[in-house]
């Protein structure tokens, strides 16, 4: 049954109870010979028998509209609580009746709450507990291929790619500027430039630089220094200073490696901008761009990479937002619950 008929029934129910209590305290008090003498006696310059009922309803329908609006809050209420509980905030139980249904119905969503949290505890420090031995034994192993293949192309093909480059400059300036095959030798000099830098962005992917013992901030300012060296890209940052489990650092570290490759690899941007902040209980991480962007349900050659970061958010307890459109950028976005291992040893 709806809100509004509940509220229609509630109201009708109401107005026959208070009109059966006024005719029955009428005749007991005062009775009458025959009914017809309701229709005799007036009140407000109107039948009796009429004043009763048009009375009970506006009794009824004044009980029945308090009864909707108060229902209406509470439901409202109850919206805004499950919205907090979607986004992973902390919910507070309003003033309600004892025993009612909204009341049961608040204890039922403060018990979910109370177990995603748990969830989350759970996952996090799971995750904190294989940190170190995953990093070891898988990263290890990754690390060493992908090392062995930037050693080889580094001492290869970027060095080739780095004489090209040197020879075609030369060979530009030793040309006379209108001589109409300079034109072209110009476009060679840029693909070649252009192929030194798709090859040290690749390089700083084959390579990932992992925290050692250093803080995600400073990790952070490490690999956005080492990109500012390296690749002609516009970085703008905005890193707070917070202190977070192991676990969740590393695995934070590992998504904003893996988007700021596929940025360097797949976007032709010109504007990386990054943002770690604690805001309302939530660890937020975002990685924006202003590059070619793609859509979602098309893409084909990032979707491993978005995967691995959809996982590594999910050991943590967190979520990942990934929003892009064609010609429009890409803006990734992780927030992870924070959850104290301490307060969690100590519980």
């Amino acid at each position: 049954m709806s809100m509004l008929m509940r509220s229609v029934v509630m109201s009708l129910a109401i107005a026959f109870v208070v009109m059966l209590v006024i005719f029955i305290t009428v005749f007991m008090a005062f009775p009458l010979p025959d009914v017809s003498y309701l229709w005799e006696q007036h009140l407000f310059s109107l039948p009796f028998i009429v004043v009763v009922p048009a009375l009970s309803l506006v009794i009824g329908g004044f009980f029945g509209l308090f009864q909707g609006i108060t229902a209406r809050r509470q439901l409202k209420q109850v919206e805004e609580g499950l919205r907090e509980i979607e986004n992973g905030r902390p919910i507070y139980l309003p003033v309600v009746s004892e025993g009612t249904e909204v009341d049961a119905l608040w204890k039922r969503m403060k018990n979910v709450q109370r177990h995603a949290a748990e969830q989350a505890r759970a996952s996090q420090k799971l995750a904190n507990e294989k940190a170190e031995d995953q990093e070891k034994v898988i990263q290890e192993m990754i690390s060493r291929e992908r090392h062995r293949l930037a050693r080889e192309l580094h001492d290869s093909v970027s060095q080739q790619l780095f004489a090209a480059s040197m020879l075609m400059s030369a060979i530009n300036e030793s040309k006379d500027p209108d001589a109409p095959e300079n034109r072209q030798l110009n476009l060679v000099e840029q693909m070649i430039h252009q192929s030194q830098l798709e090859m040290r962005a690749l390089l700083l992917h084959l390579r990932p630089a992992a925290l050692k013992g250093k803080s995600l901030q400073e990790g952070i300012k490490e690999l956005l220094d080492e990109l500012t060296q390296k690749v002609p890209i516009d970085i703008h940052e905005k890193i707070e200073d917070m202190r977070l489990d192991k676990g969740v650092e590393d695995h934070l570290f590992r998504i904003l490696q893996e988007s700021v490759s596929n940025t360097l690899r797949h976007a032709n941007a010109t504007s990386l901008e990054i943002l770690l902040i604690e805001r309302e209980g939530l660890i937020i991480l975002r990685v924006s761009d202003n590059g070619v962007g793609f859509a979602l349900d098309e893409n084909k050659a990032g979707s491993y990479g978005l995967q691995n970061m959809q996982e590594r958010a999910l050991e943590i307890g967190g979520t990942l937002k990934v929003v892009s459109l064609p010609d429009k950028g890409t803006r990734l976005e992780v927030k992870v619950p924070v959850i104290s291992m301490e307060e969690d040893q100590n519980d």
